[in-house]
C-alpha cells in the first residue's frame, strides 16, 4: 500500500517559484505513474501535470502551466517533485499528488489514480 505525502507550498508574490515534493512510503515509487491535481473549494480536482514510471521519458501538463512547470522524478528518494515557476494568482489551491501502477491515456482523470496524498496549499497574491 503506497502512502502518499506533499510538501513544499506556502504564500509566494506572483512572479515567484515553489518546488512542491510528493515522498511515497510502503511501495516501490519508479513503478509508479504519478499526477499532480489542485483543488479548491467547490470544485472537482484540476489536473496539472503528470509523469510517466522511471525509465519512460514522458510528462504531461495543463495547457495553462506549459512552460512554466515541470515534473520530475528521484527514484532513489521515492519522489516526485513540481518545480512552479512565474506563479500567477490563479495558480493557488491544494496541490494533491496521486499515483498509479498501470499507465492507460486518461491520466488527466483523478478517477484513474488509485492512491492520493492529503495535498499542500499554495496561494499566490498578486
Amino acid at each position: 500500500q503506497v502512502q502518499l505525502v506533499e510538501s513544499g507550498g506556502g504564500l509566494m508574490q506572483a512572479g515567484g517559484s515553489l518546488r512542491l515534493s510528493c515522498t511515497a512510503t510502503g511501495g516501490s515509487f519508479g513503478h509508479y505513474n504519478v499526477g499532480w491535481f489542485r483543488q479548491n473549494p467547490g470544485k472537482e480536482h484540476d489536473f496539472i501535470a503528470a509523469i510517466r514510471e522511471a525509465g519512460v521519458p514522458f510528462t504531461y501538463f495543463k495547457e495553462s502551466v506549459k512552460g512554466r512547470f515541470t515534473i520530475s522524478r528521484d527514484n532513489a528518494k521515492n519522489t516526485v517533485y513540481l518545480q512552479m515557476n512565474n506563479l500567477r494568482p490563479e495558480d493557488t489551491g491544494v496541490y494533491v499528488c496521486a499515483a498509479r501502477a498501470r499507465f492507460q491515456s486518461d491520466y488527466n482523470e483523478p478517477l484513474a489514480y488509485n492512491y492520493w496524498g492529503q495535498g499542500t496549499q499554495v496561494t499566490v497574491s498578486s
